[in-house]
């Protein structure tokens, strides 16, 4: 900003009289606007900048003559908020009284001159010490107010994420129960069919099978085993007509309980041709014995590919949520989003039952340095959002892709949208359209401050029925934002 020059000796000063066709000052008496009249003194600014959003705030400014603008950066733009020529309007340090240990004592906005202007300006220590000492009880009941209203947010917030992390354990523990539950009862069907392998083992090897005959059975096993692994998923008709074809050679040819041995070996697309080639290795008298010693050795296979299902299902859901929750992980690393966002997936999967799931991720995007256990609360209140409006059926979109130096995430439900009136309102805290008991109203008002107060991104919602967007804008660089944000407005 362009500041006239003016010695310390010539600070340009306001009589009480002046002071008092502010008004702010217009209720004090004579003795405490001779004592503003004391300690304040006026400037005037031709162009520009006079304060920078963010910087400490060290003075409060008064508007006397000219015009201002008061502007915001948005996604590293700078965005007006609001602009006057009223005369008495101020900005600034006038949250100074809270004291020095108030972290947030900087200032919110940057403003601007827009044209040469007069201010008459206080030192922010100066305007704490008066009004505490002018207005104690005033300063009692707004700090009350402020730091009651601040501890609140902190509170309901923490329970905010109490819920969350509750009901995303009560999916998480739903979902290792299943794969969990399955691995159980194949360990207990295996066990049984390798006991029925050692007692049809004990059969063939009692002397009376030469040892090329056990040879034959060793490499048709084996070719059975391959076939397992190359088996093709047959429709419940394809299944039902190979079973039969089977049970009818079986019974032909005296295997007992065609019914319980068929299933098994057609499902890996062995047919009476194939089991024609066994009769003719093992010979009718231990053609039984060796079709049971296939059968179970197609058996305990295809349990053992079960379990190696359902402990890789297990170690995955247990991997997403150490991805989701970053157990073992500095606050702040590179990391991938398309990760982040997908162990959200699955640690949420559990809500996700009955929706399309449409994921449309950039393979280009950088990683970034991110908070990502808090990026991933970010994702799942939008998603939560998302599925509780589409009431069980819909598509839920989660997309991302670059914007030149910024990352964006978009997050899109067909559900009704959010109506025209209330799109305004939606990050601000405690307001939420659910019932009672159902949300606290802090869910987008958390994300909102984890998106721009802490990752200096942007956090914005475009919605229409049938098409509702949550877009989060994040920096790739975060240390070049900042320094561009710095340079924009010094």
């Amino acid at each position: 900003m362009t500041v006239a020059d003016t010695d310390a000796g010539e600070l340009r000063r306001m009589t009480r009289d002046e002071l008092r066709t502010l008004f702010l000052f217009e209720a004090l008496n004579d003795e405490q606007l001779d004592w503003i009249a004391r300690e304040g003194y006026i400037i005037h600014v031709e162009e520009g900048r006079v304060f920078q959003e963010g910087a400490e705030a060290t003075c409060c400014y008064m508007l006397l003559s000219g015009s201002l603008r008061m502007c915001k950066l948005l996604q590293g733009e700078e965005v007006e908020t609001n602009r006057s020529s009223q005369r008495g309007v101020y900005s600034g340090a006038f949250g100074a009284f809270f004291g020095d240990d108030d972290h947030s004592n900087t200032y919110n906005a940057s403003m601007y001159v827009l044209e040469p202007s007069d201010f008459y300006v206080i030192d922010a220590r100066t305007m704490a010490t008066m009004i505490s000492t002018w207005f104690p009880m005033a300063v009692h009941l707004i700090e009350g107010f402020v730091m009651g209203t601040r501890r609140s947010n902190e509170t309901v917030g923490q329970r905010e994420r109490l819920l969350a992390l509750g009901s995303l354990s009560a999916g998480l523990t739903h979902e290792l129960n299943n794969p969990a539950a399955a691995a159980v009862r194949a360990a207990a069907t295996l066990r049984q069919r390798v006991a029925g392998m050692r007692h049809k083992l004990a059969m063939l090897a009692d002397g009376t099978l030469d040892a090329t005959k056990l040879h034959k059975i060793v490499a048709i096993q084996e070719d059975a085993v391959e076939r397992v692994a190359k088996a093709r998923d047959l429709s419940a008709m394809e299944q039902s007509d190979a079973e039969d074809e089977l049970s009818d050679w079986l019974d032909d040819h005296g295997v007992r309980d065609s019914w319980d041995v068929a299933p098994v070996l057609a499902a890996v697309g062995l047919d009476a041709s194939w089991m024609e080639g066994v009769r003719a290795a093992v010979g009718d008298e231990y053609l039984e014995g060796a079709v049971r010693w296939l059968m179970y050795t197609i058996d305990t296979e295809s349990l053992m590919n079960e379990i190696d299902d359902s402990v890789t299902r297990i170690s995955t859901l247990v991997g997403a949520a150490k991805q989701y929750s970053q157990i073992d992980r500095a606050p702040y690393q590179v990391v991938s989003l398309r990760e982040l966002l997908k162990s959200t997936l699955v640690m949420m999967s559990g809500k996700l039952e009955g929706l399309t799931i449409v994921k449309d991720f950039d393979p280009d995007l950088p990683q970034i340095p991110a908070y990502a256990a808090e990026l991933n609360q970010v994702w799942t209140n939008i998603i939560d959002n998302a599925v509780q409006a589409m009431h069980g059926s819909g598509t839920l979109t989660l997309r991302t892709r670059r914007d030149g130096q910024y990352a964006v995430v978009e997050i899109g439900d067909t559900g009704p949208g959010i109506p025209a009136e209330i799109r305004t309102r939606i990050f601000e805290p405690f307001f939420t359209t659910k019932p009672i008991g159902e949300g606290t109203g802090l869910g987008l008002d958390i994300s909102w401050r984890i998106v721009v107060k802490k990752h200096h991104g942007d956090l914005r919602v475009h919605s229409e029925p049938g098409n509702t967007v949550f877009t989060i804008v994040l920096p790739i660089n975060p240390e070049a934002e900042i320094q561009a944000q710095a340079d924009l407005v010094s």
